[in-house]
């Protein structure tokens, strides 16, 4: 308990500084590094110190490598390895030497020389995301591009976790040389392990889970895996996000992916969080006087390296010159996988504290200026291709392989016999659709008849986000419970007002709360089966087609209400 105050002047600052920052559209990732800073030992006022808070904030890092995992699962990186995986590999390795020999040609030895550029290679995948959807141009070509090249570049600071720690023993280049080896050899073998483990325990594990149908017992089972693989690659000498990366590659490739990365979304963003201000505690105010012209310098390398190496990049890969721009300057910023980076190396002590420092405020200058970067990105291009002497083309259509998967015209809320039937139409139709169920023997039924079924709960928000619901063209609710289906509709309205939904309801009334709760339509099966009988029964009578289509027609244009007014004859009605 000796601790308690501290946490709630901890959480009650992080809350009013990260409200403040949302409602200015601020990223919050630089809003936990304020914290960080007002509560860290380098400012005046109260000083956070638990004990446990270095623990808690280094897990934060595990569950963002384990949900950047999630997201590139063996099938998905050997779809992206064509341009994505070139022009990703290649934008961080050349940003890694340019600015290593950079930094090491200005007098830092070459294991710092290499950190630096390592952590000045990564971009921020939250700020270029958040920025782009604020503008509307996360579904353009380049803002597709960037944001595919961004997110691969996560996956390529993953050596790194292996080799910086290796970088602070003070032996020859041969002995170095053995050491990285060596450790990269424990890092395929953690690899096979996670590998052969996954296929053969972790799908038949989370189908045991699902069974029970518990979300609280899903979530232990994530938690223990993530946990379980982070520990794995700890005790052979590896760090614990290597492992967790491992994991959520291989649940990547299960129909569980969606509904994993819903259930660790609250432990990775709380813990992340606490590691933003972790890093904050790191940045010295007192300082900046004496590095600022360094930090700035460097932000300045920063920028500048990554905007040209990029764009060379983008526009030999037959990209046209603006768009090329355009790519480049999303990419330019600093990012907060790069302060992950700078943590561990100033925990293996491969870089002093001081240069700690100048890259740190780097990295941070970075990102404040790639804010307008990104802003004024167009601007910006069209300037640079004019003063290149270049003539300016519309941007080109992206090869479909930028994406990992098609993504889904159609979302179906329910894998039961309503849904599966719609699947069916949607299949024969050739209109792409996912469809989402919590019933593990429907999910598996579905994946056996070849359909795009995952499990999961629809109703829940988490879930949503992660399989991108903002992009879907209709949402149809199948879910027989009523209950379920109006949770459902009033979830879907809240995160996505734009999009179209169709709901199933049993009867008028239900068909009516649906349609307030913000369903686009509400059909009640009881009278839609009436409906369909009876225009069967026209038909058998000869009556035009046209005729009975129109008729049902107005029938739904009134909600039912020709036929309800009519009441029907009870059977002690003695009235003729």
């Amino acid at each position: 308990m000796a601790n308690l105050s501290q946490i709630i002047l901890l959480l009650g600052v992080t809350v009013s500084v990260v409200l403040a920052f949302q409602r200015l559209h601020i990223p919050t990732g630089l809003g936990y590094i304020l914290v960080g800073v007002i509560l860290g030992p380098h400012t005046i006022g109260a000083v956070v110190h638990v004990p446990e808070f270095k623990v808690m904030a280094e897990f934060g890092v595990v569950f963002l490598l384990f949900t950047i995992g999630l997201n590139f699962s063996l099938p998905q990186l050997h779809a992206l390895r064509h341009q994505v995986l070139g022009l990703g590999t290649g934008q961080v390795f050349f940003t890694t030497i340019m600015v290593g020999i950079i930094a090491w040609l200005a007098g830092l030895a070459a294991p710092a020389a290499f950190v630096i550029g390592a952590v000045f290679a990564q971009s921020s995948t939250t700020l270029i995301g958040s920025q782009l959807a604020e503008q509307k141009e996360e579904n353009t070509p380049h803002g597709r591009l960037g944001l595919a090249m961004s997110v691969f570049q996560d996956v390529t600071a993953v050596p790194f976790l292996v080799v910086i720690p290796v970088l602070s023993m003070a032996v020859g280049a041969d002995l170095l040389a053995i050491a990285l080896g060596w450790a990269i050899a424990k890092a395929l073998l953690a690899f096979a392990l996670v590998f052969y483990l996954g296929r053969w325990v972790l799908r038949p594990l989370f189908h045991l889970v699902t069974w029970r149908r518990s979300a609280e017992v899903f979530t232990l089972a994530v938690l223990m895996v993530v946990l379980l693989a982070a520990w794995t690659t700890f005790n052979l000498g590896l760090s614990l996000a290597f492992g967790a990366f491992l994991a959520g590659m291989m649940l990547g490739e299960t129909e569980f992916r969606h509904q994993v990365e819903s259930s660790i979304r609250p432990f990775r963003d709380v813990l992340l969080g606490l590691f933003f201000i972790g890093i904050g505690m790191l940045f010295d105010p007192a300082a900046l006087p004496r590095i600022w012209n360094l930090a700035l310098l460097g932000a300045l390398l920063l920028l500048v390296s990554k905007t040209l190496i990029v764009a060379a990049m983008v526009k030999r890969s037959g990209i046209d010159t603006l768009m090329s721009w355009r790519t480049a300057l999303l990419l330019s910023v600093g990012g907060e996988f790069g302060f992950a980076l700078l943590a561990i190396a100033l925990d293996a002590q491969v870089v002093e504290a001081e240069v700690g420092q100048i890259a740190l405020t780097a990295v941070l200058f970075s990102m404040i200026a790639g804010a307008f970067i990104i802003r004024f990105n167009y601007a910006i291009a069209s300037g640079l291709t004019s003063a290149f002497g270049l003539n300016r083309k519309a941007d080109q259509i992206i090869d479909q392989r930028l994406t990992d998967v098609p993504e889904p015209l159609v979302i179906i809320g329910g894998y039961g016999r309503v849904g599966h039937t719609i699947a069916v139409l949607l299949k024969e139709s050739g209109v792409p659709f996912l469809a989402i169920d919590t019933n593990q023997k429907r999910v598996a039924q579905g994946r056996a008849d070849g359909h795009s079924v995952l499990y999961g709960d629809i109703s829940d928000a988490e879930l949503l986000t992660a399989v991108h619901i903002e992009r879907a063209s209709l949402v149809i609710v199948t879910v027989d419970d009523h209950a379920d289906a109006l949770r459902t509709v009033v979830v879907l309205r809240g995160n996505c007002p734009h999009i179209p939904i169709i709901a199933r309801a049993r009867d008028l009334e239900t068909s009516s709360q649906l349609i307030t709760a913000g369903a686009t339509h509400a059909y009640p099966e009881a009278i839609e089966a009436s409906l369909r009988l009876g225009a069967t029964a026209l038909r058998m009578l000869s009556i035009p087609t046209d005729d009975i289509d129109a008729m049902i027609q107005d029938v739904r244009d009134w909600d039912y209400k020709p036929v309800l007014e009519e009441k029907p004859i009870q059977e002690n009605d003695t009235s003729r």
